[in-house]
């Protein structure tokens, strides 16, 4: 055999095993980099669907996983509900995709109010859970809520009207997902919830990876067999053709003071959980799920950064 073709059949042999090695696709995606050992488990925040009308919550962020290896479900919670009432109905069915899978736990990747939800079920269920990762995650509540609890006093008509009105558009939202209990909605329920004081004895209940002090940037990385990361976000106006920015952020981004960062909506003192990540991408409230649409500034697609994370369980042996 000359020397030319023994260096073929050992480039040709080389190639071959890398490709086994690293699951290399035709089109250059490693298909193995998001292979994690537990499925991964989106959970949204107020307002959550899986998606409706083939518009995903997590916009495109399932499906790139996906491609890179990773076996993803997307929750559907209610829309408007306690965290703790979103929480029971999660572990329902995460305990279906464990059962459809075959696998024993899962791993939870939750933004907003899908955070504290997620922590409730790796709380009182840690069996059921291999990490949490909370994405500009409600921890510590926030002062758009605070305002409007100031504006709708608890037990009042003003209270009771707003209920009804925000009950119904929920029960109609979730008819619309298909999701769990649409006439059980109650905006009550996520405004308790989601104020300072609120998320406050929520803390105190289920304490699990949360800082010690009041804008702590890490708590504790595993708890109870379960692993907890972070990583949240400081923009606000990211992009002048997003409604989002224009017409919602504009607003709410007044109910905190000058100095504070924040998202548009939550502070970044409360996106803090277990192990940070990063904290400071220019990413709002919005971006961090690709919405709207996947319109966003000049920053990281937040695809890169969720598909980042699943190489980071898959490395970490979840």
């Amino acid at each position: 055999m000359s020397i030319t073709a023994r260096g073929l059949i050992m480039a040709t042999v080389l190639i071959l095993s890398t490709s086994q090695a690293h699951a290399w696709s035709w089109f250059g995606k490693d298909t193995r980099y998001a292979d994690t050992r537990y499925p991964i488990v989106l959970v949204g925040g107020i307002i959550a669907f899986d998606d409706i009308a083939g518009i995903d919550y997590f916009y495109g962020i399932a499906d790139d996983m996906r491609d890179y290896g990773a076996d993803v479900y997307e929750s559907n919670v209610s829309a408007l509900q306690s965290n703790e009432y979103r929480g029971e109905e999660l572990i329902t069915q995460i305990e279906n995709y464990l059962a459809v899978t075959g696998a024993q736990k899962a791993n939870l990747i939750a933004h907003s109010q899908g955070a504290p939800t997620a922590r409730y079920v790796a709380a009182v269920r840690p069996d059921l859970v291999a990490s949490v990762t909370s994405v500009h995650g409600e921890n510590r509540g926030t002062r758009v809520a605070d305002i409007i609890r100031g504006v709708l006093p608890e037990g009042s008509v003003s209270e009771g009207l707003a209920d009804m009105i925000a009950g119904g558009f929920g029960a109609l939202w979730e008819m619309a997902s298909g999701g769990p209990n649409a006439n059980d909605q109650s905006a009550t329920a996520v405004l308790a919830d989601s104020t300072t004081a609120g998320m406050a004895a929520f803390n105190q209940r289920y304490p699990q990876a949360m800082p010690s002090s009041a804008c702590g940037t890490s708590g504790q990385h595993s708890v109870n067999g379960v692993r907890y990361w972070s990583w949240g976000g400081t923009g606000v106006h990211t992009n002048l053709f997003d409604p989002f920015d224009s017409l919602l952020l504009s607003v709410t981004q007044f109910a905190f003071p000058s100095g504070v960062k924040h998202d548009g909506v939550l502070p970044l003192c409360g996106m803090y959980l277990g192990k940070p990540i990063r904290h400071n991408y220019n990413h709002n409230h919005a971006d961090a799920i690709r919405q709207l649409f996947g319109l966003m500034g000049w920053e990281t697609d937040p695809k890169t950064l969720y598909r980042n994370q699943a190489n980071r369980l898959k490395n970490a042996g979840l």
